[in-house]
């Protein structure tokens, strides 16, 4: 074997390889948990996989990643760029009025095409239908496919000791989903 074909065959191999690197990477993504509002199941710093995916593909009791409230409401507070929360309803499931004030409010029985309703399994450290009522399609990134095993102590984790938060700006309280 010559050189020409040797280095094609490798330059072929790189590139297959890359190509298969980008396709997990747009089919999969890592998002890491801030604060509280999932314990016991999930904890502050834990690492999640996440397989993006549609609305449709959503079943309640599933564990999705979903971008925060938006509205002048929510616009004003410090909030992470991701939620980690249970999906308790989809499209079709009954509303579950019993669960917060925002979800009393709602005219509807039937939760709406395009529309879910998410809650944290830690409801005194949870932002989520509860006051903010429907989380939307658009705003959902994917399902919660497996939890990461712990990283090394030294990672650059925040610390878990209670009222110790990396995010937190000085002068400024946290809300109490973001313990």
């Amino acid at each position: 074997m010559t050189r020409a074909p040797a280095a094609l065959t490798a330059l072929g191999a790189g590139c297959a390889v890359a190509g298969a690197v980008a396709l997990v990477r747009r089919l999969y993504v890592v998002v890491t948990v801030q604060g509280e509002s999932m314990t016991p199941t999930l904890a502050d710093g834990d690492r999640v996989v996440v397989r993006r995916t549609r609305l449709a593909a959503v079943r309640s009791g599933q564990l999705v990643v979903s971008g925060p409230p938006a509205g002048e409401r929510w616009d004003r507070l410090p909030l992470p760029a991701w939620l980690v929360k249970r999906a308790v309803a989809v499209p079709g499931d009954r509303v579950p009025k019993d669960a917060g004030p925002a979800l009393r409010a709602l005219a509807e029985e039937h939760v709406p095409d395009g529309r879910l309703v998410l809650l944290g399994d830690n409801p005194r450290r949870s932002l989520d239908s509860r006051q903010c009522g429907y989380f939307t399609s658009r705003q959902l990134l994917g399902v919660v496919v497996r939890r990461l095993p712990c990283a090394a102590a030294g990672d650059g984790r925040s610390p878990s000791s209670p009222g110790h938060d990396v995010r937190a700006v000085p002068g400024r309280t946290n809300p109490p989903w973001r313990t």
